[in-house]
């Protein structure tokens, strides 16, 4: 041994003085610490090359509470094992209703900037997805993935540049509508207007009548599984089934389970989403039986909120689908995959769904630079590793053709001098002014046109960028100390209590001083004329021209868009990003903010603002709803009018993180958070491209087709150059409905009745 030892001893000293000894492995230099760079880019191209397989399962109208690890009540054992063994989204947001939320997915942006920022695509309607914007298939595609898609796409079809397969999909199976029976598939857009709706590829899937949908596209994913060869090329399979969407028709073995739910509805949804936990443990089954598993992502969500009328439960969030209240816009989502670093969590962070583009395709190892304007972050990093979130606000949406009545308040900005004179003028007096208030101009309404220009829906050209500037971003300072407000009105007797804070927030832009939040603000007396707060720092604000940059006085709300002939497309990249540039704006005094009866929802960290007619905010516990609204009903409505007793019915503002049921309305004691959060809105509002709702199209009656829905558009026709901007009823249409007869509507109500009596028997 010695005499070994001696003969290295040697033959080290003979390679380090003549460099007889060869370099060493490559191998080495990989996993010597100081080489840690070395070993990032060997792995990563490692990465790319085994690309995961993707599956994405998207559920259709499954609220908050319609989950079995949010409601034990619900019987989802598959989807419950799954979560936990993977990491729940807590924090995920969606859109209110289904176009919206597939359109956000498929092309990762704002539906403000695909107008289709109001209501859904109906069947007979000549829309769908910007031609000329890419899609998350088309970039997976070119990534080298198999791509394939499975079940209700409702995005679009009057021409076949609209259909899933010009889309990026490889294969589609399913329906094209909204909804559709789920044994006969049959979709009607109105009375008499009814066709067969399922599609193979480009063409109609006649002879599945009987079969029961979810069943039926369960066993297509099964197919494409067994067929596809995991280890040549990667899966993209987007299921998107048309569960647990209206009309309630789960099979008769699944509803045996609920027997004692006493509400019909509430038992026939909750047998629906058993269904769904049946297709996904089939799903699963096959990943693992097939090769699949070990290298793939799976994503659970759900494309909007619970409606209670059928079923449905969003408890305890307030509010339901079709509305921007938590209850309709927090989705239940979580991912799956053995490729997650840190699993069985729980991840608060803030996601949305148009983070699945970006999210998914540098996952995939495909190139997110090529794709411009997406609203979406890559959130892979917080979703696997529990990193922070990189998005930080949401914009939910701005829709300016959905106004409430007439019966808002218009804010003003008036110079402090206006509103002490407004405190010295007698109490008769002060009621005429309120009167005639209604009538002047509102400071917080951008300018409209009645009068809508010519624009095309798919040739669009972008929008020229902004000049570099940076966007406000949201810092949490220490508190600082803010002069109290001296009262100048006459008091009343009754205060709002005090509420307490859980955030110091400064808020800071670019061009405007710093506005800093208290942690607890004091209640303070209200005026007889029940001036709110935020008017009295808004005034002070106007007085000072020390004001927050707003949209630039020649921004309109509105679906037209001026000198533009074409549809426009903006070179944003990551609109909620800081370090991007905002619009200039150099505001006077008396320039306008955001009119606030405008629907309209943005989420800015903790901070949630809302305006116009957000929807109907209830709270509708399970179970409440056997026919019609109850006792509860009249306690919500009369607990909602005595909290927003104020004049401010048109803004609301929440902290969801201390708050994220929305019972308190902060809107009246954090005026500065509300200021800033309306400049956000005005800023998206200037990137915002017009609504595109056109009129219904009777060339799109399923009957001139062969009784099926399907594309009624050829390519070569210009079909959106006829519309006038936004489609509106005029005069014609109203006439057309006083001319029903009384029989006719008779004869309606007793059908819909049958028709309930029969759908509600088991």
């Amino acid at each position: 041994m010695q005499a070994a030892a001696a003969a290295l001893t040697v033959l080290s000293v003979l390679c380090s003085l003549d460099g007889l000894c060869a370099h060493p492995p490559a191998l080495n230099q990989t996993q010597h610490p100081n080489n840690g760079n070395v070993q990032n880019e060997e792995t990563e191209p490692a990465q790319n090359k085994n690309p995961p397989h993707i599956i994405f399962i998207l559920i259709d109208d499954q609220g908050f509470n319609d989950i079995g690890y949010h409601n034990p009540n619900i019987k989802t054992p598959t989807l419950d094992k799954l979560a936990a063994e993977g990491v729940r989204l807590e924090n995920y947001y969606v859109q209110p209703i289904c176009t919206p939320s597939r359109s956000q997915l498929i092309t990762g942006r704002y539906q403000i900037h695909t107008g289709l920022q109001h209501s859904i695509i109906r069947p007979s309607q000549p829309s769908c997805l910007p031609l000329h914007m890419d899609t998350l298939p088309e970039r997976l595609r070119e990534a080298g993935y198999t791509t394939h898609m499975v079940g209700k796409w409702h995005l679009g079809f009057y021409r076949r540049a609209c259909l899933p397969t010009r889309k990026g999909f490889d294969s589609f199976f399913g329906s094209l509508t909204g909804s559709v029976d789920y044994y006969s598939y049959g979709s009607c857009d109105g009375p008499g207007l009814c066709g067969y709706d399922l599609h193979d590829d480009e063409g109609v899937a006649w002879g599945q009548e009987g079969k029961y949908s979810t069943m039926l596209f369960t066993q297509r994913a099964r197919k494409i599984l067994e067929s596809h060869n995991p280890r040549v090329r990667p899966l993209f399979l987007l299921l998107s089934l048309q569960a647990v969407h209206t009309p309630l028709q789960p099979p008769k073995s699944y509803i045996y389970p609920y027997h004692s739910m006493t509400n019909v509805a509430r038992r026939k949804f909750a047998a629906m989403v058993s269904t769904v936990d049946e297709a996904v443990r089939n799903v699963t089954y096959d990943l693992r039986k097939y090769g699949y598993y070990k290298n793939s992502v799976i994503i659970y969500s759900t494309d909007n909120g619970a409606q209670p009328f059928t079923g449905g439960s969003n408890w305890p969030l307030r509010g339901r689908k079709g509305t921007y209240w938590e209850g309709g816009v927090r989705g239940v989502a979580f991912v799956h995959s053995p490729l997650l670093r840190r699993r069985r969590r729980v991840s608060r962070a803030l996601l949305h769904i148009t983070d699945w583009f970006p999210t998914l395709v540098n996952l995939a190892g495909g190139n997110i630079s090529q794709t411009r304007g997406l609203d979406g972050f890559d959130v892979w990093p917080t979703i696997s590793e529990g990193k922070e979130s990189p998005r930080q606000e949401i914009l939910h949406n701005i829709d300016p053709l959905h106004k409430p009545p007439d019966q808002s308040m218009n804010w003003h900005l008036e110079t402090e001098e206006a509103s002490v004179r407004k405190s010295k003028t007698p109490k008769k007096k002060k009621r005429k002014i309120l009167k005639q208030q209604p009538k002047q101009k509102s400071a917080f309404k951008l300018k409209t046109t009645k009068k809508p220009l010519v624009f095309s829906h798919h040739a669009s050209k972008p929008k020229p960028k902004p000049k570099s500037k940076p966007l406000p971003s949201l810092k949490h300072e220490p508190k600082k100390s803010k002069p109290k407000p001296k009262p100048k009105t006459k008091t009343c007797s009754q205060h709002q209590p005090p509420i307490p804070y859980r955030l110091r927030v400064k808020f800071q832009f670019s061009d405007a001083r710093s506005v800093a939040a208290t942690s607890k603000p004091k209640s303070q007396p209200q005026s007889c004329l029940r001036s709110t707060p935020w008017q009295i720092l808004l005034k002070k604000q106007n007085s000072s021209r020390s004001v927050l940059p707003q949209a630039k006085s020649k921004t309109q709300i509105k679906p037209q868009v001026k000198s533009k002939s074409r549809r426009m497309l903006s070179h944003y990249q990551n609109m909620s990003q800081p370090g991007l540039p905002p619009p200039q704006s150099h505001p006077t005094p008396q320039e306008p903010v955001w009119d606030t009866k405008v629907q309209a929802a943005i989420r800015v960290r903790d901070w949630k603002l809302l305006t116009g007619d957000p929807g109907h905010g209830d709270w509708v516990p399970p179970q409440v709803l056997p026919t019609l609204p109850g006792r509860w009903w009249n306690l919500e409505r009369t607990f909602l009018s005595s909290q927003n007793s104020s004049t401010n019915t048109h803004i609301w503002l929440f902290n969801i993180t201390a708050d994220p049921y929305e019972r308190q309305n902060l809107a009246d004691q954090r005026p500065d958070v509300v200021r800033q959060l309306l400049a956000r809105l005005a800023y998206y509002n200037q990137t915002s491209v017009p609504v595109y709702f056109p009129p219904d199209d009777p060339r799109a009656n399923p009957s001139r087709h062969g009784g099926a829905w399907g594309p009624w558009v050829e390519e070569d026709e210009d079909e959106e150059g006829k519309y006038q901007g936004v489609y509106k009823k005029g005069k014609s249409s109203k006439k057309k409905k006083k001319t029903k007869c009384r029989l006719c509507k008779l004869k309606s109500f007793f059908l819909k009745l049958n028709t309930g009596m029969m759908s509600n028997r088991i």
